[in-house]
């Protein structure tokens, strides 16, 4: 106990409640500060730097170490997109809050009339991630004097969704681009959509475990041309694939995959190594061999595949495993199996920070260009080594094909209050009710303050606050009292230097839908404010979903921070404040569950144009309704709506809104005609749709935006 003591019976002043001066009167202690708290204290002392810019918000959030080259903040202070890259020409930048714009507002002013959250699809940074891919490649093959290719192929067990891999697809074709899949409807996509869209020469990698169906899928595939290889991941799928060519009469081309000594020591690496869930070791693979071998089917061997993890941080860890790989790969040569592929797997890794280092999981410390060289100077130095002929080389970079492509815009409605500097005079003189020990405490604590022994204040402030709790839950003292105790020890804490906690923006989405891998893995994803960015952003914030679960917050964020710098949240009757995450095109969508009942997003796609604001919305979808997401669970919400409609007074008023209920989204609704407020361009203006104009999304009220398929008022 502090030896400082008064007399409990003297009268108590209260210094922080008079309204003439709301602050403090004793010197805080330093204290740590964020980037955004950073700029504000330096304005404190220069005003002359108390300006801000788009320049600034966008060093402030690093947006061109993790955004470029699509991503970056324009003179407006909106976040816009690049994209083709480096090679987007002034002009054909789109500005995301124009984007926003057009797709939630009211249709009556031209929107689209979506609801939020919102995911944006840009097909035009699809085609220039699938280009930049395969041109590292090319250029990679070229100047090293690699007498091999490249041929990729696309797992799409990271985005599945249809227009992603039709997109990959038909922008691979030219460079012999494949897909890669990993269970039974994952190869009925591949196979009618190579079928439908894909180059002759594509490869249909076949990876996961397997049984009798899906390899006779497989085999079957073959005769329809394309060009399928099952990769054995365990030893035992070798008779799976025997006795189903037997059956089928169609040989097949099997890969198998290597478990290799290499592996990295983040959280990706868990998947490779001599740990790792698939693959074969070593006399596993000889075992293989020879089987094939006493079959007369050891010409069917001709892929060898390996995967060293996701992500991997350096191009020295990749050119160890890619070495080893190689290694075994001519081994099998001289076995005798036909060798033609080497399938270095994924792995090709996305700079989330920004920083472009190896330290973390969320960077990694090469480029695009070093990944492929990296890759083909290993496979190459090995098999001229060997005097084996280089093989095709093949990938599958889902990750940094598709984490670009996609935006997720959300919307905070709400943010706590920020807290005062001043106590209440209506509330402050319920401390003289105080009992006598809370007010010793209280006398000591305000002498401690005044004294500046902040170590003592502290104490007194703790023993203030626990005392009073104890007197609450006797009845001694009421909620009024609990709340004043508060209110000073809150406005003594900020006065000894104590930080203030950052504030809770509330956001219209599910973190456990949109965001799994933020909950799941504690992945990071770059999360910012999408305009106002010419505007200093001077509050520092977490983010709180909808759902009722405490797991459902954002509270890191890139660059090692505890909160982020937003806005203060406009002013009733103005629209929103939107945030956007980037760079979670790659397994967020299927990953996302319904906790709560709170289904995906709506989504556009939108392509660079030439009309008047460079973007053309040429599909359109909303998100999944109440009735959508309870049918996912089996319930029946024709059933349901009946059921209800029975207790309802017979205006046909009620049911309307009943079964407008079932028909809208899970999220928060707000008011569409406000949406095109945000971008300061009339949504009438915008440029039109091709495509049918957002394929659907302008029909007719009652057509598309019936209230529920199947339902009567």
């Amino acid at each position: 106990m502090p030896a400082l003591a008064v007399d409990a019976a003297a009268p108590v002043a209260h210094p922080f409640a008079a309204s003439c001066d709301a602050s403090p009167r004793f010197v805080a202690a330093p204290l740590m500060l964020g980037p955004a708290a950073v700029v504000a204290a330096a304005a404190a002392e220069k005003p002359e730097v108390a300006a801000w810019s788009a320049d600034l918000s966008s060093a402030l959030y690093n947006v061109d170490g993790w955004g470029a080259p699509y991503f970056f903040v324009n003179d407006d202070g909106d976040v816009a997109v690049r994209p083709h890259g480096a090679a987007t020409l002034p002009g054909q930048e789109i500005d995301l809050a124009k984007v926003v714009a057009r797709a939630a507002g009211a249709r009556a002013g031209g929107g689209l009339g979506l609801a939020l959250p919102l995911l944006v699809r840009f097909p035009d940074v699809l085609r220039h991630r699938v280009e930049t891919l395969n041109a590292a490649f090319g250029y990679a093959v070229r100047s090293t004097g690699y007498a091999g290719r490249y041929q990729g192929v696309y797992p799409v067990k990271c985005n599945q969704d249809r227009y992603v891999v039709e997109d990959i697809v038909e922008f691979g074709a030219p460079f012999g681009f494949g897909l890669e899949a990993g269970s039974k409807p994952e190869l009925l996509l591949t196979m009618s959509c190579l079928v439908a869209r894909g180059s002759p020469d594509a490869l249909l990698i076949c990876n996961g475990y397997k049984d009798l169906e899906y390899v006779s899928l497989a085999l079957i595939a073959r005769t329809m041309g394309l060009n399928t290889v099952i990769v054995l991941e365990q030893e035992e799928e070798l008779d799976i694939v025997v006795e189903a060519s037997r059956r089928l009469n169609i040989r097949p081309v099997v890969g198998m995959r290597a478990k290799l000594r290499t592996k990295h020591a983040g959280h990706f690496g868990a998947t490779s190594g001599e740990k790792g869930k698939f693959g074969l070791n070593a006399a596993q693979i000889l075992s293989v061999v020879a089987k094939l071998k006493a079959l007369t089917m050891l010409d069917c061997l001709q892929l060898l595949h390996f995967h060293i993890g996701s992500q991997i941080p350096t191009t020295a860890l990749l050119a160890d495993g890619v070495g080893e790989a190689a290694q075994i790969y001519c081994e099998l040569a001289r076995l005798g199996a036909a060798m033609r592929v080497i399938d270095v797997g994924g792995g090709l890794g996305i700079d989330y920070d920004g920083t472009h280092s190896a330290q973390t999981d969320m960077s990694v410390a090469y480029s695009l260009e070093e990944y492929a060289a990296a890759v083909v100077v290993a496979v190459g130095r090995v098999c001229d080594r060997k005097g084996v002929q280089h093989p095709v080389i093949c990938s599958e970079s889902g990750r940094a094909l598709v984490s670009h492509h996609s935006v997720l815009i959300f919307e905070a409605f709400s943010a706590t209050a920020p807290a005062s500097n001043m106590m209440d005079p209506a509330t402050a003189y319920l401390l003289d009710e105080l009992t006598d020990d809370c007010r010793s405490d209280y006398r000591n604590l305000m002498a401690s303050a005044v004294r500046g022994d902040f170590d003592t204040c502290g104490l007194y402030a703790d023993q203030l606050k626990r005392r009073c709790a104890e007197q609450f839950k006797e009845g001694v003292l009421g909620l009024e009292h609990l709340a004043a105790v508060d209110g000073l020890c809150e406005i003594v804490a900020r006065g000894m230097g104590a930080a203030e906690g950052p504030r809770r923006y509330h956001i219209n989405l599910s973190v456990f839908t949109s965001l799994p891998d933020m909950w799941a893995i504690e992945q990071l994803f770059p999360i910012i404010p999408i305009q106002r960015l010419q505007e200093r952003p001077a509050v520092d914030g977490v983010l709180s979903d909808l759902t009722c679960d405490s797991d459902g917050k954002v509270d890191q964020f890139i660059g090692g921070r505890s909160s982020l710098p937003l806005h203060e949240l406009p002013t009733h009757g103005t629209r929103g404040y939107y945030l956007g995450m980037f760079l979670g095109g790659a397994y967020q969508e299927a990953l996302g569950g319904l906790h709560n009942l709170f289904g995906g997003p709506s989504v556009v796609r939108v392509s660079q144009s030439d009309g008047p604001h460079c973007f053309a919305v040429t599909r359109a979808a909303p998100g999944p309704s109440c009735a959508d997401v309870l049918r996912a669970m089996q319930h029946e919400p024709e059933v349901m709506f009946e059921v209800l409609k029975q207790r309802t007074a017979d205006d046909g008023v009620t049911a309307a809104a009943l079964a407008r209920a079932f028909g809208s989204m899970p999220y928060l609704s707000f008011d569409a005609e406000e949406a095109s407020a945000m971008s300061g361009a009339e949504s009438s203006g915008m440029s039109s749709d091709s495509e049918g104009s957002a394929a659907g999304a302008a029909e007719d009220d009652d057509e598309e935006w019936e209230f529920m398929r199947g339902l009567t008022v």
